[in-house]
């Protein structure tokens, strides 16, 4: 079994730091953005969404634990508390690569949606890039359902 566990402000700008440049990557690959331009966009996007930093209200940096206490993962959750029907947004999961296709991703995603109830929230949601079909395949065995769907077609 995994627990979340809140990171410290270090510990959440540093992983900030890190998912800053994977989210960077991942819109590459899918073909939003061109490498030379990726990270700047990638930093104008966190900068939107935390304003101050890792203060932002409502964000939350939980560090993945598993049974031993060793941290294997980290996740990113958003509470909105103040809509008509209080929502949590999953901004990151992530499973260190060693420690990815055991299981931890579900026990993580099962523990997030616990800590999301505890918070008051009635949903959750997330984001997955098209291109990711292990995590497509994990969120859907957990019941998501795709709620919209974006469509690119290259023209030649």
């Amino acid at each position: 079994m995994v627990r979340l566990v809140p990171m410290t402000v270090e510990e959440s700008e540093e992983y900030l730091e890190q998912e800053t440049e994977i989210y960077a990557e991942e819109n590459v690959k899918a073909g939003y953005w061109a490498a030379a331009e990726a990270l700047e966009e990638s930093r104008k996007a966190h900068q939107q969404l935390l304003p101050t930093g890792v203060a932002t209200t409502d964000h939350h940096f939980l560090k993945i634990q598993d049974e031993r206490g060793l941290p294997i993962g980290a996740v990113w959750l958003k509470a909105n508390r103040d809509t008509a029907l209080p929502s949590g947004f999953a901004y990151d999961l992530f499973i260190d690569e060693a420690h990815r296709g055991k299981g931890h991703g579900k026990q993580a995603m099962l523990a997030l949606e616990k800590k999301a109830k505890d918070l008051g929230l009635r949903t959750l949601a997330l984001h997955v890039f098209a291109h990711n079909a292990a995590a497509r395949a994990l969120y859907q065995n957990l019941g998501y359902e795709v709620k919209s769907l974006n469509m690119t077609k290259v023209l030649t």
